[in-house]
């Protein structure tokens, strides 16, 4: 299979799964599966390709059916339901309290977060663990800790939309398993990608959002503060808000 033929399958397992999913919203639960006898054996190959992909990214977390976090990550397997697969080292799962009330959803992992498996623990992850520890008074097991991807982008490029489209609904079953009262995002890609909006971080942080029912506080990215150390203010605002709201 040619690598524009692997993207336009990569598209069509998106639109079929989100199908899926809109169909399931509607209360169908079983799809039926048309004949195949008049397809010739290229087409064959990659409608079973496609099936199997499918199959792959409707999970049981799609379902419902996965209940505790280990499950969720037993369903996401040596994952394989992307193009990033190819090169990382480990999946990048999260970490953290399974019943924090504080939750930090980042964009992707990184060098030092794809050799160890564990999100932000490279120079980023100790800015933000002198956030949570020195500017919360917390620790990082009080926390949980997940990106929106889950395998390193090349180079730490942006998530393309069809790894975020296979990563999304495990996530998005993270969130709904640990159930924080507040989320709060970090960088531009992970705010818009949690809010499906192009408006620029800028503008979005420093106030509240809402996703999925929970409070979602939009801020800085901690690699961006290193870059631009004269912003941790602005994030150091955003973080008090945060504070305020917990203890409300």
């Amino acid at each position: 299979m040619s690598a524009s033929e692997g993207d336009e399958l990569a598209t069509l397992v998106i639109s079929l799964r989100r199908h899926l999913q809109r169909q399931q919203r509607m209360g169908v639960r079983f799809v039926a599966r048309p004949g195949v006898a008049a397809m010739t054996p290229t087409a064959t190959e990659n409608k079973k390709a496609v099936a199997d992909k499918v199959e792959r990214v409707s999970t049981n977390s799609d379902r419902g059916e996965v209940r505790s976090l280990e499950e969720l990550r037993d369903d996401i397997g040596d994952c394989r339901r992307c193009k990033l697969h190819s090169g990382r080292t480990h999946v990048v799962f999260g970490i953290g309290n399974p019943n924090a009330k504080l939750m930090f959803v980042g964009e992707g992992p990184g060098r030092d977060e794809d050799l160890k498996g564990e999100p932000f623990v490279g120079r980023a992850g100790q800015l933000l663990t002198d956030i949570i520890t020195k500017g919360m008074g917390l620790t990082r097991d009080d926390v949980y800790i997940a990106n929106v991807v889950k395998c390193r982008p090349p180079e730490n490029r942006n998530p393309e939309p069809d790894e975020v489209a296979s990563c999304e609904p495990f996530l998005k079953k993270q969130i709904e398993l640990i159930r924080p009262k507040i989320i709060v995002a970090l960088g531009k890609f992970a705010v818009q990608a949690l809010l499906q909006s192009k408006v620029p971080i800028t503008r979005l942080r420093g106030n509240w959002h809402t996703y999925m029912g929970i409070k979602l506080m939009p801020t800085f990215h901690p690699a961006y503060l290193l870059r631009n150390p004269a912003d941790k203010k602005l994030v150091w605002e955003d973080i008090k808000k945060v504070m305020k709201e917990m203890q409300q």
